[in-house]
């Protein structure tokens, strides 16, 4: 465990969406060696029970509530599960998200359309939501930090409806600092280049060129892993980044320069 003296998220209650594995499991990992007592929330729980147990293992402070995060009443109940285990809250990181296949506009069918939008778009809407209410009611102030994309900055040839959502994430995100900036919430966002997740895997599956295609055009000339996404979570949270809120902050090697 690190020291208190270098603890970034020292004493902090945060909630975290799509904890079960990739950018969500590195966070859950990082924010409780920073001193943050977290609860994981995704759909899997054998996922959230690996991760869990891997905290508590190395001493850190954790639990974990299953959800579907394109429900309402299931992000009210994972929220209040928070506040009951902790008392309170004072952070949250929504990354909660699904990723979809490279294909064209006119490839896109609106089933897969409806679900990226449902689960990318309205869940981060829905949990902030949540999260807002039980941060004024307990701890009076906090932070926010959602997951969007680099592919949210530009348009998103063969991502279509995946940027979009995210894109709508960003204005959200912004209006949200706006509203609540005045009670003392930050709200800001991450935006992701290339990352060593699922997804990228998916894809990497199909294109086996797809990694040194994007890192040609990346000036760091590589992917990200899980825990460099984490870290401008962590910081973004954290109260060295008091007077830091309505930004959307490219996580990307440089990508979107």
């Amino acid at each position: 465990m690190t020291s208190n003296s270098t603890q970034l998220l020292t004493n902090k209650v945060i909630m975290i969406t799509g904890s079960g594995r990739g950018i969500g499991a590195a966070a859950a990992k990082l924010f409780a060696q920073q001193g943050a007592s977290v609860m994981l929330v995704a759909r899997t729980e054998s996922e959230l029970l690996k991760v869990r147990d891997e905290i508590t293992a190395s001493g850190g402070e954790a639990d974990y509530f299953t959800a579907d995060l394109s429900a309402a009443s299931n992000i009210e109940k994972a929220v209040k599960a928070t506040v009951e285990r902790y008392g309170r809250l004072d952070g949250a990181f929504n990354n909660a998200g699904i990723g979809v296949t490279v294909s064209s506009l006119l490839d896109e069918n609106e089933e897969d359309f409806d679900l990226i939008q449902s689960v990318n778009y309205k869940g981060v809407w829905l949990s902030m939501k949540a999260q807002i209410k039980a941060m004024l009611e307990t701890s009076g102030s906090g932070a926010i930090v959602n997951t969007s994309s680099v592919g949210s900055l530009k348009g998103n040839p063969g991502l279509g409806a995946y940027g979009a959502s995210k894109r709508g994430v960003n204005s959200l995100t912004q209006t949200a600092a706006i509203e609540y900036g005045p009670v003392g919430i930050r709200v800001n966002a991450i935006a992701p280049g290339t990352t060593m997740t699922d997804m990228i895997q998916q894809w990497v599956s199909i294109n086996p060129e797809i990694i040194e295609q994007i890192s040609a055009k990346t000036p760091l000339r590589r992917p990200a892993e899980p825990l460099e996404i984490a870290q401008a979570a962590a910081w973004l949270l954290s109260d060295y980044a008091s007077f830091i809120t309505g930004v959307i902050l490219p996580v990307d090697g440089g990508l979107s320069a």
